[in-house]
């Protein structure tokens, strides 16, 4: 019922009504005085008068309706509210009845209203859409960009092709650069440009001078002061509707908030960046504190204990019998610091790491706390091709270590198991007890909570992450995943 009328009866009806257009038109203008002047030119080029006028010109309907598309999108732009376009098309149509009445082309009108209306909807859904798009656009980017420069790139972009423009620019201001003050006062307005005039000198980027036909420049504000323009080029004069100034002015500033967190993120993650490179150069200076302790320690007071146990033994061989068992007890107490001493050295410094490599290493480690503690202890440890870094060890190491020492200080486990394995990317450690557990989140909250904050901390530094799994009752289990440096 409502297709597009047969050529003749749409040459009949243009025929019909052309001699009472200018009467038509009048009455339209007198109705729309109110009205912003570009609404009305363009609310005038989508009547039924309109279409009559092209269809009497010898054009298709399809130019009507291409005419009628493009008027209700700058309609759209111009803020004209849908219902009152459609309610003035229905007050011009009433106005055609007369002429019309009882006439068989009165469908030919309707018909055309119909599409009208149709074509009307289709243009506000499709300047609506285009907003919806540009405004998700942002969001991705805001969501996808890896630092500020990219999410201002993907920005101007996301910009420039919703503005239909040829080329966009977002510039941040800062104090380096230099605008004269009666520059910077005219830019923090935004400004239409045409090519050649004397404005074109607020076009802050050089090489877009003389490439375009006119320019928008739209400012951004930072606390009251201006922070940044976001500037177009167009390949003909394109001066900007209402609409599309509103949402520049919105697009402006979710593109400054979006910058600023932003540049707040990249901030943090630079300090975080200090922060680790400190921490790991303090775990690199605890380190060879350890080193130096444990040498001085074997330097000084082992060889001297050395040499007090070899002189007690001399004492001993030598000495009266009723001497004899207090030398040997004297002996014995310094055998028992000369073991202890030793202790302390491979705890401070596992030279077995450097000398052996981590799986021997771990060997002697756990070797030493089966002789210290009654838990029975299964090792599964898989050999990797090559020697890891120092650091990379060390740290596997030291996390064994601590491990050991609270199971064997709190757990109560009477089993342990522990797994070494790695892939050409991945090295995996993984610890399991069957003791009494503990509640992970209240321990690593104490504040002298060192052990288990130290574990995490340096796997960290390395690249890798740190679970621990317990809960009263059930045993505890530490598992560390550390990539391999290439």
């Amino acid at each position: 019922m409502f297709g597009e009328p047969p050529a003749a009866q749409l040459a009949q009806f243009a025929r019909l009504v052309e001699p009472h257009l200018p009467r038509l038109d009048a009455a339209l203008r007198r109705r729309l005085k109110p009205c912003d002047a570009r609404q009305i030119k363009a609310l005038s080029l989508i009547t039924s008068g309109a279409a009559a006028r092209l269809l009497a010109a010898g054009r298709p309907a399809a130019d009507f309706f291409e005419q009628v598309a493009y008027n209700s999108r700058r309609l759209a732009k111009l803020n004209a509210p849908p219902m009152e376009v459609l309610d003035t098309l229905e007050v011009y149509d009433r106005d055609m009845d007369g002429l019309l009445a009882r006439h068989a082309l009165e469908a030919v009108r309707q018909q055309l209203h119909f599409r009208t209306q149709l074509a009307v909807n289709s243009a506000y859904y499709q300047v609506r859409e285009a907003e919806t798009q540009a405004f998700y656009g942002l969001l991705r980017a805001e969501m996808d960009a890896t630092g500020l420069d990219d999410l201002l790139r993907r920005f101007i972009v996301i910009l420039t092709r919703t503005f239909r423009a040829q080329a966009g620019r977002m510039i941040p201001l800062t104090d380096r650069q230099p605008i004269a003050a009666n520059a910077l006062k005219r830019l923090a307005r935004p400004r239409y440009i045409a090519a050649g005039s004397p404005g074109q000198e607020l076009v802050l980027d050089r090489s877009m001078h003389g490439a375009f036909q006119s320019y928008w420049s739209i400012p951004y504000f930072s606390g009251g002061k201006l922070a940044g323009l976001i500037q177009f080029g167009f390949p003909k004069p394109y001066r900007w509707l209402p609409r599309e100034l509103d949402l520049l002015a919105a697009f402006a500033d979710r593109c400054l908030r979006a910058a600023e967190r932003a540049r707040l993120f990249e901030d943090l993650a630079a300090r975080e960046r200090q922060v680790r490179s400190l921490a790991a150069h303090l775990l690199r200076a605890e380190e060879e504190e350890r080193r130096r302790i444990s040498r001085e320690l074997h330097d000084e007071a082992g060889q001297s204990m050395l040499f007090l146990r070899l002189h007690l033994e001399m004492l001993e061989r030598g000495a009266p019998p009723d001497l004899r068992p207090k030398l040997a007890e004297a002996r014995a107490v310094t055998e028992r610091i000369i073991a202890e001493i030793r202790r302390i050295i491979a705890a401070l410094n596992p030279s077995a790491v450097e000398e052996l490599g981590l799986p021997a290493a771990i060997r002697h480690l756990s070797a030493r706390f089966r002789k210290l503690y009654p838990f029975k202890l299964r090792l599964r440890l898989s050999a990797y091709a090559a020697r890891l870094p120092r650091e990379t060890e060390t740290a596997i190491y030291r996390v064994v270590q601590e491990s050991y020492q609270n199971i064997a200080k709190h757990s109560g486990a009477s089993r342990v198991n522990l797994l070494l394995r790695s892939t050409d990317t991945l090295l995996e450690l993984k610890i399991e007890d069957d003791g009494i557990g503990f509640d992970v989140d209240g321990a690593v909250a104490q504040p002298k909570s060192f052990g288990l904050k130290g574990m995490r901390e340096r796997v960290a530094l390395l690249g890798g992450r740190l679970e621990i799994r317990s809960s009263p009752g059930h045993g505890a289990a530490v598992a560390v995943h550390l990539p391999i440096p290439s």
